[in-house]
């Protein structure tokens, strides 16, 4: 399992609830640009739309070599889950303040897979937490290192 892509943003501004591996339904001038790392999902968001999840919003540039096969670089994505996982994601997804966020774009095997989660906003006092949590951490670990000689 080989990340492209990770959504950094996603971490910062949502918690997460759960997590769902999705497969991604491309063409081969995307495969070949996802191949080639030119893609981003900072932005990306699914969505349940008649019984399917669609990935929106996410930038998959054009491959320059493709001839006969351009694709739109920010075209709705199919996304390949289960029955059961996709009414799962349409009954938690409609619960007021959550939404779908893809975290992950990365290889298993020859396929491209995502990695999506539920997620609920935060708000600024939580960011704010999050980053005097990961401060005392850090102060931590320094008051716990060995002290060296110079």
């Amino acid at each position: 399992m080989s990340e492209i892509v990770t959504n950094s943003k996603a971490r910062r501004d949502y918690h997460i609830l759960d997590t769902y591996e999705a497969g991604l339904v491309l063409r081969g001038s995307e495969v070949k640009s996802v191949r080639a790392g030119k893609v981003q999902i900072a932005d990306a968001f699914a969505k349940v739309e008649r019984g399917q999840v669609w990935l929106h919003n996410a930038h998959i540039e054009e491959y320059i070599f493709a001839t006969h096969e351009v694709h739109a670089p920010k075209a709705p994505r199919k996304l390949l889950l289960n029955k059961s996982e996709i009414r799962k994601l349409a009954d938690l997804a409609n619960v007021k303040g959550n939404s779908l966020v893809p975290l992950s774009l990365y290889w298993k095997g020859d396929r491209v897979k995502l990695l999506l989660a539920i997620c609920k906003g935060k708000v600024e006092y939580d960011k704010r937490q999050d980053v005097r949590k990961r401060e005392d951490e850090r102060e931590m670990r320094r008051a716990s290192a060995p002290l060296r000689r110079k």
